[in-house]
């Protein structure tokens, strides 16, 4: 919840404030609900949330999102690490393994990425 709310003008500058993600409050209560409704999705193959931790899995440092369209025929693909991470190591990792994953093991032929680092598809 931590990375999300630090994040949260650059996250609004890619995902834009009018999807209603992050909000600008958010509780503990309301971010269980979110992870809840995440978790459904994946059960149901509607989308599907990859969360990054560090070491310990204490502290959450960014996620990567697919959002698979109708009948499979496209994806949005999308990922964003906490501020702190920005310009780093993580988040240059991420943003060559992710298009690469996804290329290599997600049967969709047609993939948007969208990364919050540079908030342009690629």
């Amino acid at each position: 919840m931590r990375a999300v709310m630090e994040s949260q003008e650059r996250l609004w500058s890619i995902y834009g404030l009018a999807q209603g993600w992050p909000p600008i409050t958010l509780t503990v209560e309301q971010d269980r609900d979110e992870l809840a409704h995440r978790e459904a999705d994946m059960d149901q193959h509607f989308s599907f949330t990859y969360a990054l931790f560090d070491l310990g899995e204490t502290e959450l440092l960014g996620c990567v999102d697919i959002d698979p369209g109708p009948a499979g025929e496209v994806a949005l693909v999308s990922w964003w690490v906490a501020d702190l991470l920005v310009d780093g190591p993580i988040e240059r990792a991420l943003a060559a393994l992710v298009p690469a994953w996804i290329a290599a093991n997600w049967p969709v032929p047609t993939v948007l990425a969208l990364s919050a680092r540079s908030g342009t598809s690629h």
